[in-house]
């Protein structure tokens, strides 16, 4: 069955996140398409962090799939086993499948609707707002932006962060590491490195808590954030067709396609692939991109080899410090302030612009996915 025939090819997504939802957007018209993801909505992640001290930000950032995906089927549930012609989900259906696109990337436990998940932000929100001393647990790019977020707007607090490793931000090069800690120690934020916070210790004391490290350190604050890295999304394909696909750190090996290696008809974007680049949003909607074009071809009945290749994306990195900073590893130099910010914006921007507009479809006065990035992007 060809697109243009009298019946349309079955395609279904797993994963509602940039890449699994921009896919899904773009082929909604070209094929018979079911969309899954245990929540209802799209969350554009580099906003979630600036959310948590700004929660008006939600409002432009957490955007329910029916919203922009308005031309197909939309399950609110969890995969959890694949066959050769078919989908399991946890509440016992199953969708059979003549193209199947795996975008689950790392596992989050979020709320299912929009509305808990603005919710859960104003939680947070006045969580920070009503202590005096906050902690952040783990140095990667989630507890690096969290602390410069906070510092930035409630300068007046105290924010310490620890660290396991022996520099922040271990996911790209030292230079950027240490620029970082000058920056979060401009700002009072009291960064130490290579402790770890038992959690399971925490003590009362005057209306505080206080947290050990395995330093021996004891650390008074108010509330906590836990910033450690999040597993990938893959445990549920152990026990499925795809678990000899797996590479040892559970992600999917992929071809030059965005094909599971070895399957015609099975492909795979985002963060759960094991594409040698570093994970950033902007690379995860080139996937999509890539892979939407190759379905696109496939389900015509073009020929293979008219398929696009995907080129890993470059060393650049970008991470948020606040409102107005960031700081940027290029391929030849590393930046931080308000350059690598606007550079920021720049690589969204470059990125939008090949993104299908979301107007269509959208209630509530929603703007263009691509016009999205571009806010989130600023206010960054």
């Amino acid at each position: 069955m060809e697109e243009m025939g009298s019946e349309k090819r079955r395609l279904v997504v797993i994963g509602g996140g940039i890449a699994g939802s921009l896919l899904a957007k773009s082929l909604q018209f070209h094929a018979d398409v079911t969309f899954i993801d245990p929540k209802e909505y799209f969350e554009i992640t580099w906003a979630s962090l600036r959310t948590m001290v700004e929660p008006s930000f939600g409002e432009r950032s957490v955007i329910n799939h029916r919203d922009y995906y308005t031309n197909g089927r939309i399950v609110t549930s969890t995969a959890i086993g694949i066959t050769e012609t078919e989908v399991l989900t946890a509440d016992d259906f199953s969708f059979p499948y003549d193209y199947l696109v795996i975008a689950t990337g790392h596992r989050d436990p979020v709320p299912k609707t929009r509305m808990e998940r603005l919710e859960e932000y104003v939680a947070e929100n006045e969580k920070i707002k009503s202590a005096q001393s906050v902690l952040i647990v783990g140095g990667g790019p989630t507890g690096v932006e969290l602390a410069g977020e906070i510092s930035a707007d409630f300068p007046e607090k105290h924010v310490t962060l620890v660290h396991s490793g022996s520099r922040l931000l271990e996911f790209i090069g030292p230079k950027a590491s240490d620029k970082t800690l000058q920056w979060l120690t401009s700002k009072r934020v009291d960064v130490k490195l290579e402790q770890r916070v038992d959690l399971n210790s925490v003590t009362d004391s005057n209306g505080s808590k206080i947290y050990h490290t395995t330093a021996g350190e004891s650390i008074r604050a108010d509330c906590h954030f836990l910033c450690t890295g999040k597993p990938l999304g893959s445990g549920w394909l152990e026990g499925t067709i795809l678990k000899s696909n797996l590479d040892s750190q559970g992600r999917l090996m992929v071809d030059e396609y965005l094909r599971v290696k070895g399957r015609k008809n099975i492909f795979a974007i985002g963060d759960i692939t094991d594409v040698p680049e570093i994970k950033q949003g902007y690379l995860a909607q080139k996937h999509a991109l890539v892979a939407a074009g190759n379905l696109k071809l496939l389900m015509a009945g073009g020929k293979e080899r008219k398929m696009s290749s995907y080129k890993p994306g470059s060393t650049t990195a970008i991470v948020s410090l606040g409102r107005r900073d960031a700081v940027a590893q290029f391929p030849y130099t590393t930046l931080i302030g308000i350059v690598p910010a606007r550079r920021r914006i720049d690589i969204n921007y470059s990125s939008q612009r090949k993104l299908p507009s979301l107007k269509r479809g959208m209630h509530g006065g929603h703007q263009g996915f691509g016009k999205w990035i571009v806010n989130i992007g600023e206010g960054c």
